[in-house]
């Protein structure tokens, strides 16, 4: 949607009835229903609905519910039979637009916004998860008031998988917020070990503080005493191996990465953005000579697997962790692939059960184990 926040006439948010076929969670409880804002990023249903199908194909147990405007979502569910029975389409007039402000977005879009209906079915326990393409700062700003944040959690934060030589490692904070003291930075080693329990199986997950050099001299005070923290701590669901650098990203040299979100989000960019320069200059470099032509050609099954492994609709979609609930973040110009990816990343965390396991690390340990906030405290 472009623009500002915007309502239509006479707004109104009606459910559409589900097909007599569609499927009960009622009866079927091991669905996984799946809330989306359809109205969310830089396409809109255009995206939303066909990369809801391409998920519907990987994973045929989930169900959909569709929030947006009734007549964009429609004609593009009866295009796909399949999806429309295991869908239902919640209209609203409503949508947050990719640049509007957080405030705006919690004044005039709050209960009534495609965005926020997803977040509250989450809430009101009528779907498990929520996605969205849509503006990231909105969407944060709606699942925390909404949702609230779990008991010893100051502050969410948006992680995801990213690719690595080595498999795939969990990067935190990529960006829910500017700045971080050493609790918070401890609040996020947890949670990340937590996704990555989850995710790559890891009884105990390698963490490793995003620094400047590996030395312990180096670096703000907040992520010198947050390694501080974690090494007297040597907390028995996680193993902290110290600071990396930046490009240990990339290496996978440890499991989960853990940052505050300015310089987060900066990385992210960054490798995507290199990720597209080397894809152009390949491309470039293949096809300006006749032998070059010919080089590409005897190695492109070594170029299609390069191509493979760094496609960032694979990577696509954060999730917004320490919430009551779960809500994905999707890029908001990704295609229809790169949204199943963000979905299919969510069904396997309500499969996987992450926010129990994410309790389960916060409470296991005594009080005098852990800092203050992990167990509900206050900063001391």
């Amino acid at each position: 949607m472009a623009g500002t926040l915007w309502s239509g006439p006479g707004h109104q948010t009606t459910e559409t009835p589900a097909p007599p076929d569609a499927p009960s969670r009622l009866f079927m409880p091991h669905k996984v229903r799946i809330a989306l804002d359809a109205m969310g990023g830089d396409f809109g249903p255009s995206v939303i609905v066909p990369g809801a199908q391409v998920s519907l194909d990987h994973h045929p147990g989930i169900e959909f519910l569709l929030f947006g405007d009734r007549a964009a979502i429609e004609p593009l569910l009866n295009q796909r039979p399949q999806l429309k029975a295991a869908s239902r389409v919640i209209h609203t007039d409503v949508a947050i637009s990719m640049n509007a402000k957080p405030s705006q977005a919690l004044r005039q879009g709050r209960w009534k916004s495609s965005m926020s209906l997803a977040i509250d079915a989450v809430k009101r326990g009528e779907a498990d998860l929520a996605v969205s393409a849509g503006n990231t700062g909105a969407l944060m700003a709606l699942a925390k008031f909404q949702l609230k944040t779990m008991p010893g959690i100051d502050r969410p934060a948006i992680a995801a998988r990213w690719p690595t030589v080595r498999g795939a490692s969990i990067v935190l904070d990529l960006g829910a917020s500017i700045g971080a003291d050493a609790a918070h930075l401890v609040d996020l080693a947890v949670m990340g070990s937590a996704m990555a329990r989850v995710l790559f199986g890891r009884e105990r997950p390698t963490v490793g503080l995003l620094n400047i050099g590996v030395e312990e001299v180096k670096g703000l005070e907040e992520v010198r005493e947050a390694g501080a923290i974690l090494r007297a701590r040597n907390l028995p669901f996680l193993d902290y191996v110290g600071f990396v650098e930046g490009d240990d990203i990339g290496k996978g040299a440890v499991d989960v990465v853990v940052t505050e979100g300015f310089a987060g989000n900066i990385a992210l960019k960054a490798a995507e953005g290199t990720a597209r320069q080397i894809a152009q200059v390949l491309k470039e470099a293949m096809g300006r000579t006749v032998w070059s032509k010919l080089g590409y050609l005897l190695s492109r099954g070594a170029f299609r697997a390069l191509a493979d492994r760094t496609d960032p609709r694979k990577a696509n979609g954060g999730v917004f962790l320490g919430l009551n609930g779960i809500v994905i973040k999707s890029h908001g110009g990704t295609d229809a692939e790169g949204f199943a990816y963000a979905v299919n990343m969510g069904y396997d965390m309500i499969r996987h059960d992450l926010l129990a396991r994410i309790g389960e690390t916060l409470t296991r340990e005594s009080p005098d184990e852990l800092p203050p906030r992990l167990i509900g405290g206050t900063r001391s």
